[in-house]
């Protein structure tokens, strides 16, 4: 299991690759990137916020939680923080397992626990001035499947 919280950006081709590459036991991998939304080209940046430490744990108790739901192999979580522009990657996870069903099943259940309990706090900026982004009742939704 790795888990990485950075600013720096990644190549998310690297990442999937290098990781497909390490995984032993494994007949499926799954990745998934979130990306900034444009909005349309209104948004000029989105502004990521986190405690370190703190959203560390959180997001090693979620996938701590995946690994002992599914069979898992191993899991990657990588989620930016800082100013980011449209179109760049926010975040990635990676399951791999021996089956896809398990791989599919917990790299959804990461990113939907990841959207909503995962704690950073992201501000969009654009011509129109700043918001803070609130939380989406369909993502709240999403977790009742879970």
């Amino acid at each position: 299991m790795r888990l990485v919280v950075q600013e720096a950006a990644f190549d998310l081709g690297a990442e999937a690759n290098a990781f497909a590459a390490a995984v032993q036991g494994a007949g499926a991998v799954v990745t998934f990137t979130g990306l900034v939304r444009d909005n349309g080209g209104a948004l000029d940046a989105m502004e990521i916020e986190h405690y370190p430490g703190m959203t560390e744990r959180a997001i090693g108790a979620i996938m701590d939680e995946a690994l002992g739901r599914w069979s898992l192999v191993d899991a990657l979580v990588i989620h930016r923080f800082g100013v980011l522009k449209g179109g760049e990657p926010i975040m990635m996870v990676a399951t791999a397992a021996p089956h896809r069903a398990d791989a599919f099943a917990a790299a959804e259940y990461l990113m939907d626990y990841l959207k909503s309990r995962a704690p950073f706090w992201k501000k969009e900026i654009g011509a129109g001035g700043e918001d803070w982004v609130k939380a989406k009742e369909a993502d709240e939704d999403a977790l009742k499947r879970w």
